[in-house]
C-alpha cells in the first residue's frame, strides 16, 4: 500500500480547511450539514490527523460529529416539531443522539403524509436514507478507533439498531429494506429497496461488531448486533449487485476491501453456517465488483464533457480503485472461491482508470462546470478523500 504524496496530503488538507470554514465547523457559523458529505469529512480529518499529528484536524473531526448530531439528529428549523427526532428529552438526547437516526440534510422539507410521491422532487426533500446512515456508522467507528472514546462505538450501535427497526420490512411475503424513511422513521417515503442497501448494512454492522472492545482482549461472549446481522445476511441472499453506476461500483470495491479485512481477522465467534454464509457474501461481492467495473468500462461516460458528468459519482469510483490497491493478493488466505479469486485478479487491470478520473476533476477548468459548482461541498470533500484516502480506507 502506497502512502499519499506529501503534496496530495497538503492539497487535501487545504480543501478540508475550506470545508470547515464554509460549512460552519470552525469557526462556528451557520451550519450547512449533509450526512453523506459529513461522513467522508470526518474520516478525512481523522486521516489527516493520523498522517501529520496536527491537532486542528482531530478537533474538527470531533466538532463535526457534534454538529451533525445536533443538526441532523434534531428536527429542522422550519418544522413545527422541536427537539431530538428520536423523541428523547434534551438531556437523554445528548447521551443518545443517534437513537432516532439522522436526517439526510436535504434542502426541502420531507413529503407530508397526504402528499403524492413525485420522484423528481423527492431528490430534494429531507428524510432518512439507510445507506447514508451506514456511512455515518463507519465514521463513528473510525472516530472511536482514533480516540478510544467508547461513546462513539455506542452511538454507532444505537444508530444501527434504530435503522434496523425502522427500515426493515417484515411481511408474510418476505423481508426488504425501505429506501427512504420519514424524519421520525414512522413511514416510508420511497417504498422500494436500494440495490446495495442490505450489503451496505451488513458490512457496516460487521465493522461495528468486530471493532467492539472486550474486557480482557478476548472474543466477546455477547457481541452486539448479532440478530441484526442474521437478518441482513438473509437480505443479502438474493438479487444481483452488478451495476454500471460509478458511485455504486466504487462502494462495492470499498465494501470488498473492508469485508476482506474483516474475514481475515474474524474470530471463532460464528457458527459454521454463519462463517460459510459470510464467506459466500465475500465471494459474491468480489465477483459483483469485477462485473461492475467491466460494465462501467463499456460505457462512454469518461468521453463526455464535464457538464455531462457528476464528479462525486466518479470520485466515488476513484476511492473504490484506491481500495483495490489495498486488497490482498489473490491466493492470500482461503476466504474466496476460485471464481472470486479470478475476479479479484481482474480488478487490478482497471487501476489506470483512477488516474484518468483524478486528473480530469483536478483540472480547474472542469471545476467551473455547473455539475461541479452545484454540488460543491460533496465534490470537494470526496476529492480530498481521493487525494488522501487513508482516513476513509485505513483507520
Amino acid at each position: 500500500m502506497s502512502l499519499p504524496e506529501p503534496s496530495a496530503t497538503t492539497a487535501a488538507a487545504r480543501i478540508m480547511d475550506g470545508f470547515a470554514r464554509d460549512t460552519g465547523i470552525e469557526p462556528d457559523g451557520p451550519q450547512r450539514r449533509y450526512l453523506w458529505t459529513d461522513a467522508f469529512a470526518v474520516c478525512n480529518y481523522l486521516g489527516l490527523y493520523r498522517a501529520g499529528g496536527e491537532e486542528r484536524h482531530l478537533r474538527r473531526a470531533l466538532r463535526l460529529v457534534d454538529r451533525v448530531h445536533h443538526v441532523l439528529g434534531r428536527h429542522r428549523e422550519d418544522d413545527t416539531q422541536r427537539g431530538w427526532i428520536s423523541g428523547l428529552s434534551d438531556e437523554e438526547g445528548e447521551e443518545h443522539p443517534t437513537a432516532g437516526g439522522l436526517r439526510i440534510g436535504k434542502p426541502e422539507p420531507e413529503r407530508g403524509p397526504g402528499e403524492a410521491h413525485h420522484p423528481a422532487s423527492e431528490w430534494d426533500r429531507d428524510g432518512q436514507y439507510y445507506h447514508y446512515l451506514t456511512r455515518w456508522m463507519h465514521a463513528l467507528v473510525r472516530t472511536w478507533s482514533v480516540t478510544g472514546d467508547a461513546r462513539f462505538q455506542r452511538w454507532a450501535v444505537e444508530l444501527a439498531e434504530a435503522a434496523q427497526r425502522a427500515f426493515v420490512q417484515r411481511t408474510d411475503d418476505g423481508r426488504g429494506l425501505w429506501w427512504k424513511m420519514s424524519i421520525d422513521l414512522s413511514r416510508p417515503l420511497v417504498p422500494s429497496m436500494g440495490q446495495h442497501d442490505p450489503l451496505d448494512g451488513y458490512v457496516a454492522l460487521r465493522e461495528i461488531r468486530d471493532a467492539t472492545p472486550t474486557p480482557h482482549g478476548g472474543p466477546a461472549h455477547h457481541p452486539p448486533l448479532e440478530g441484526e446481522l442474521r437478518e441482513l445476511r438473509e437480505l443479502c441472499s438474493g438479487g444481483s449487485w452488478v451495476t454500471r453506476d460509478p458511485l455504486g461500483t466504487g462502494a462495492l470495491l470499498v465494501d470488498l476491501l473492508f469485508l476482506a479485512r474483516l474475514e481475515g481477522r474474524a474470530t471463532g465467534n460464528r457458527s459454521a453456517e454463519e462463517e460459510r454464509r459470510d464467506r459466500e457474501i465475500l465471494s459474491r461481492l468480489a465477483s459483483a465488483a469485477a462485473g461492475s467495473l467491466e460494465e462501467f468500462s463499456r460505457t462512454r461516460e469518461m468521453a463526455q464533457p464535464a457538464r455531462a458528468r457528476l464528479a462525486f459519482r466518479e470520485l466515488g469510483l476513484s476511492i473504490g480503485l484506491a481500495a483495490v490497491e489495498r486488497l490482498p493478493d489473490p491466493g492470500e488466505g482461503d476466504a474466496l472461491t476460485p471464481t472470486a479469486e479470478e475476479a479479484l485478479s481482474g480488478l487490478r487491470r482497471h487501476l489506470p482508470l483512477r488516474k484518468r478520473i483524478d486528473a480530469f476533476w483536478m483540472d480547474p477548468a472542469h471545476q467551473q462546470a455547473l455539475t461541479w459548482t452545484e454540488h460543491g461541498d460533496i465534490n470537494e470533500v470526496m476529492l480530498a478523500t481521493v487525494l488522501a484516502p487513508g482516513g476513509y480506507l485505513d483507520i
